[in-house]
């Protein structure tokens, strides 16, 4: 299998319905407000007892031209048709104690003149404290570490690396948050493995 959209269409789903329960568990108060809207499925939470405002959507969008910025490292694909899945999340906690979550997952296929579709997985996430801890920025870096053992020595380097040039505010001169990882482009190792 080159790859398959539906497969990582349903598994963004059900993490989707996994991440919700979840965060209204925690919350314990408030619900996400289920929305609809064509190849979108959009869930927000708002007014809780832990979180002021949290969004976990999906969208599927098919186009008959790639947009240019998903095709700058792809220049051959520029312009062809391409069909996308996506997660993203925000969070945004009462407490200012607590920190501001974000994370997105993208995943690409593009058709061309080219005998096999192109695809590519995308995304990452970080955090953003209003009031920084050293003991959790530095747990938040373990955990992503641990996160990228299986996948290579170097792979936790390299996405923190992107995060870090992605999330540079360059008119502040200093990063947004603490990090996380950032990804695109990826289809090393076959489409399982990704």
């Amino acid at each position: 299998m080159i790859s398959d959209i539906e497969t990582v269409k349903k598994y963004l789903l059900r993490l989707q319905d996994q991440i919700c329960s979840a965060l209204e568990e925690e919350d314990g108060a408030a619900r996400f407000n289920a929305g609809a809207g064509g190849l979108a499925r959009p869930r927000v939470l708002s007014q809780g007892s832990v979180f002021e405002r949290a969004a976990v959507n999906f969208s599927h969008s098919v186009g008959g031209r790639l947009p240019t910025a998903a095709s700058d490292q792809l220049s051959q694909l520029k312009g062809a048709p391409f069909e996308a899945v996506s997660l993203s999340l925000i969070v945004h906690p009462l407490n200012p104690y607590v920190p501001t979550a974000h994370a997105n997952l993208r995943y690409f296929v593009v058709t061309g003149e080219t005998e096999h579709p192109a695809w590519w997985f995308g995304g990452g996430f970080d955090l953003t404290p209003y009031y920084g801890f050293k003991e959790d920025a530095v747990h938040w870096h373990q955990m992503a570490r641990a996160a990228c053992v299986p996948f290579g020595k170097d792979v936790y380097r390299r996405y923190k690396e992107a995060c870090d040039r992605y999330f540079y505010l360059p008119h502040r001169g200093e990063a947004r948050g603490i990090g996380g990882l950032f990804f695109d482009d990826l289809n090393e190792g076959g489409f399982e493995r990704c």
